[in-house]
């Protein structure tokens, strides 16, 4: 008797304990572009596509660790407006937002390439624009007041721009499957340590 009493509690605080909620704090991963929007482009290679395949493997990376839940601002070729997606996020009150960009030069073919970081004027989005900058061997971090998703998401925020689309080697990196997930896996290896 004394073993089925103990069973029959072990069996409800199992089940009560799996319907306790519990308390998820989310990082927001911005897939810039989108819809009729393709930002920048090479040919048929555009930034919208690019953006969102990485911001897909990030989160798919991340569902391995339970610290933070990762929310993408558009999960498909779809465009939500700016407005609509700082007030998605600020509604959602998140730890961290990082807008996942493609940059483009004039010339048709740069020299320029590698990452470039923008955060706003918060100690906190110029501390996780410091580990980007650092992971991904960054060529500027810089504070921009004039862009919408950094001025306007009250969450700290950090925009990054995955390497100049005109630039082949930059564009071979980010458009293949291996630099996808290894980008995506440095974004998880950053959200993780924060």
């Amino acid at each position: 008797m004394k073993g089925i009493t103990l069973l029959a509690l072990s069996i409800f605080s199992t089940a009560f304990l799996s319907f306790t909620p519990v308390s998820k704090k989310y990082i927001v991963i911005d897939a810039g572009h989108g819809g009729n929007d393709f930002g920048a482009q090479h040919g048929d290679i555009s930034e919208k596509n690019i953006a969102l395949s990485i911001a897909k493997e990030i989160q798919k990376f991340n569902n391995s660790q339970d610290k933070y839940e990762v929310i993408l601002t558009r999960d498909s070729d779809s465009f939500p407006t700016l407005s609509e997606r700082t007030a998605q996020i600020n509604k959602l009150n998140p730890e961290l937002v990082i807008s996942l960009h493609v940059n483009s030069s004039p010339q048709k073919e740069t020299l320029n390439n590698g990452f470039e970081v923008y955060v706003q004027n918060s100690d906190t989005s110029k501390e996780i624009a410091g580990k980007i900058y650092k992971k991904f061997s960054a060529r500027k971090i810089e504070e921009r007041n004039n862009l919408h998703m950094l001025r306007e998401t009250k969450a700290p925020t950090v925009l990054v721009e995955l390497g100049f689309i005109n630039n082949s080697r930059d564009r071979n990196y980010i458009t293949s499957e291996q630099g996808q997930k290894d980008i995506a896996q440095k974004f998880v290896e950053i959200i993780s340590e924060y």
